[in-house]
């Protein structure tokens, strides 16, 4: 009899909730909202692809009448990490080269490798690779530059990710286009197929200073100017770069960009690791966003960007794995948060340089604001997209647990995630990709793998 009356009470309840396609709770919300509130026993409520409330758990499901619900229990809930800078077929090169400097690990195995082996399949497959990588680590949004850019649309779009995807141009024939022309003509087409798509954000990527002429800088501004989307470009990487431009034109790289109309909104540069006071200030003053790789800078002994320095200057900067083809070797932006963090105490001689808060919003809100995409991603907040994880917090290397921010900057592993949504589509369920067989991916990494040893003999 009391179960009788407690389900007619609840019944009662709920027939004037409001409906949500689902509701998650767990142990912890961690929003990365403005007040950056910690929810503790919290949960949110999706509806449409979008979030439509974050708050205590007993609350939302008072609230809420949900067609599903997922109660992850020991597990905190946070936005997807977002990755700013990557060339995702480049997964398929795994290994090729390491342990080189920049210019010959590109000019002597990275150039030749793609000549002799990349074509529209390749990107597709290397992509999915990628994407299965990133997607099991938490990551649902990531910034791509690299070839045959429509086909990484393609397959993004068809594993239910979010995807910032840029049209390599340089000035070189590529395996795509043969002319900076042809690239930034095909960039048209790419930008009209997929304009307002709801996961596929396309943009012009100029390489960089030194593989573009000004020419073709110019055209590349312009054409993200007319197309209303992102520039994506490689900036101050190398001290080598930095040094050789310096002694060409007389300026620095980010200067010179400057001076050719090159920089402003809707630009993200990826690396800034040799900038100087004056080109902070003056990326500030257009607006630019920036991507940090500390993996990457760190194994190809590019240097350490000012992180500190350009965040206090209030330059939105997210983080970036690059490519894994030697630069990396792997699209972990939980490795990334911590060498991030770390990286700055090591370099400022200061322990408390870049904490783990800070180091967790660079990999979620920084990095949505770097993108100009803050008003729909990088925060659990009422409005924004539903793209969102399930991270455990019950194994070994997760206990005791004093601070969450701690907790996922420093201890917890990509492994750690169990559940992946991206624009309210669950991705991933108990650590299973749902959009992909990630077995016939692996089969044909391992094919390629053959492949591409054949073309090198």
């Amino acid at each position: 009899m009391r179960t009788f009356w407690v389900s007619l009470l609840v019944n009662a309840l709920l027939a004037g909730a409001e409906p949500a396609d689902a509701i998650w709770s767990a142990r912890y919300v961690v929003t990365m909202d403005g007040p950056r509130r910690v929810i503790e026993n919290g949960a949110v409520a999706i509806r449409g692809g979008n979030i439509i409330a974050a708050g205590p758990e007993a609350g939302i499901r008072a609230k809420f009448r949900a067609r599903s619900r997922f109660a992850c229990g020991d597990c905190a809930i946070a936005p997807g990490l977002i990755n700013t800078h990557t060339h995702a077929a480049m997964s398929l090169f795994r290994g090729i080269a390491d342990d080189l400097k920049l210019q010959e690990w590109l000019e002597k195995f990275i150039f030749p490798a793609e000549a002799k082996n990349v074509d529209r399949e390749f990107v597709k497959w290397g992509t999915r690779l990628a994407i299965a990588e990133m997607l099991l680590s938490g990551t649902t949004t990531f910034t791509d530059m690299y070839y045959f850019e429509d086909a990484v649309a393609e397959v993004t779009r068809e594993a239910g990710m979010r995807g910032v995807l840029g049209q390599t141009v340089i000035g070189f024939p590529a395996p795509d286009y043969k002319t900076p022309a042809a690239a930034l003509e095909g960039m048209e087409a790419f930008a009209r197929k997929f304009a307002g798509d709801p996961l596929i954000v396309p943009a012009v990527a100029p390489h960089a200073l030194y593989t573009n002429s000004d020419e073709t800088l110019r055209a590349s501004r312009a054409l993200a100017d007319r197309r209303k989307i992102p520039l994506l470009i490689h900036l101050s990487e190398t001290r080598k770069e930095n040094d050789d431009i310096v002694a060409r034109r007389g300026a620095s790289p980010t200067r010179v960009l400057d001076g050719l109309g090159v920089l402003g909104p809707r630009t993200l540069a990826a690396h800034g690791v040799w900038l100087d006071d004056a080109d902070i200030a003056l990326l500030k003053s257009r607006g630019v966003g920036l991507a940090h790789c500390p993996s990457s800078n760190m194994k190809l002994a590019s240097g350490a960007a000012p992180v500190t320095r350009i965040l206090a200057a209030g330059i939105p900067m997210g983080l970036g794995t690059d490519g894994v083809a030697g630069a990396n070797n792997d699209h972990n932006l939980f490795e990334e948060m911590d060498l991030a963090a770390k990286l700055q105490k090591l370099v400022t001689n200061d322990p408390r340089a870049l904490n783990a808060r800070e180091a967790f919003a660079m990999a979620t809100i920084e990095g949505a604001r770097a993108l100009g995409l803050a008003d729909g991603i990088g925060s659990l907040e009422p409005g924004k997209r539903a793209d969102m994880i399930a991270v455990r917090l019950d194994a070994p290397h997760a206990a005791p647990l004093f601070d969450i921010y701690s907790q996922l900057v420093y201890a917890l592993k990509s492994s750690d995630v169990t559940h992946v949504m991206v624009n309210g589509r669950l991705l991933v369920r108990d650590r299973r990709i749902l959009t992909m067989d990630t077995r016939q991916v692996l089969r044909k990494a391992a094919e390629y793998r053959d492949r591409i040893g054949r073309s090198l003999q």
